[in-house]
């Protein structure tokens, strides 16, 4: 396993798109991830798009969004396309996300992941690289009941601190969601400690990324 670097841009902070269908679907499958960017990087800037979500819903993940990413440059967008129905509508998915690069220019993408069981998730893994090509994509899972779990390109290890802090954080910040059969701390922490042991660390979450490209001799960032 070889570790690769992210490469920080030059005088200007590290810019980071996070796509999420629904509420929580970004603190769920990156909030760790999030949560090491903002701890390890002095000057970031952050756009979370959320596609759906009932009015408290999007309240939850709008708080969520500042408590992930403390200290960064953060912008926030919701949008009220039809929950379950993303598929149909599939050309306002792909114009809000086109709409995104008219203000903001990312580095990286997180979003879901391409084989993601979810038709609303699937759907915008399959815009994202029709509307970012030169840019980091990382797919992120979600557990569900449908047990459609990917096999990981790239890893981001967590500390015991920061996955614990996660947990806590979704806790916290979507108490909507805590009737759910599936939303306890052993789905969240035992996923965590798998994707830790696949890449020998405590803790990891993982993505899917379907390209990226090696350059020799280029000094590592993060």
């Amino acid at each position: 396993m070889l570790p690769l670097h992210l490469g920080l841009p030059t005088g200007r902070p590290l810019s980071v798109l996070t796509i999420g269908a629904h509420p929580d679907d970004i603190e769920i499958g990156a909030g760790g991830t999030l949560l090491s960017l903002a701890q390890c990087l002095a000057d970031l800037r952050a756009h979370y798009l959320v596609l759906t979500g009932t009015p408290e819903r999007q309240y939850e993940a709008m708080t969520a969004a500042s408590e992930f990413l403390p200290g960064a440059d953060l912008s926030v967008a919701f949008c009220q396309l039809p929950e379950g129905r993303l598929p149909a509508a599939w050309s306002e998915v792909k114009d809000t996300i086109e709409e995104v690069t008219q203000s903001f220019s990312p580095d990286v993408i997180i979003a879901p992941q391409p084989g993601d069981a979810h038709q609303d998730h699937r759907t915008i893994a399959e815009i994202v690289p029709t509307v970012f090509r030169d840019q980091i994509y990382l797919g992120y899972e979600i557990p569900k009941w449908d047990g459609d779990f990917c096999r990981p390109s790239t890893y981001v290890p967590l500390s015991a601190e920061v996955a614990r802090r996660k947990i806590e954080l979704l806790h916290k910040c979507f108490p909507s969601q805590r009737r759910r059969d599936w939303w306890d701390d052993a789905v969240f922490l035992g996923l965590a400690r798998l994707r830790g042991m696949e890449c020998r660390q405590p803790y990891a979450e993982a993505f899917v990324c379907t390209k990226s490209v090696i350059q020799m001799g280029m000094e590592g960032g993060l």
